[in-house]
């Protein structure tokens, strides 16, 4: 079964949720590697999603500045 694809928002939500997690100290280092490299994961998803969304404003903004 496929896994669902997070939102930005629910990807940030993790994150920060992970942040808060290492804040607190209460992390084993086993499980303090796993989630290191989850929020490197998710980093990376929001960056793809912001670079989609930034490249379809520029296509908008450019289309009405040269209408056909």
């Amino acid at each position: 079964m496929a896994k669902k694809s997070l939102s930005y928002s629910e990807a940030m939500t993790e994150i920060e949720s992970i942040i808060a997690q290492m804040e607190e100290g209460d992390l084993d280092i086993d499980i303090l590697g796993e989630k290191v490299k989850r929020v490197t994961e998710l980093i990376k998803l929001c960056k793809d999603k912001l670079h989609k969304t930034e490249e379809e404003v520029n296509k908008i903004l450019s289309s009405e500045e040269n209408p056909d």
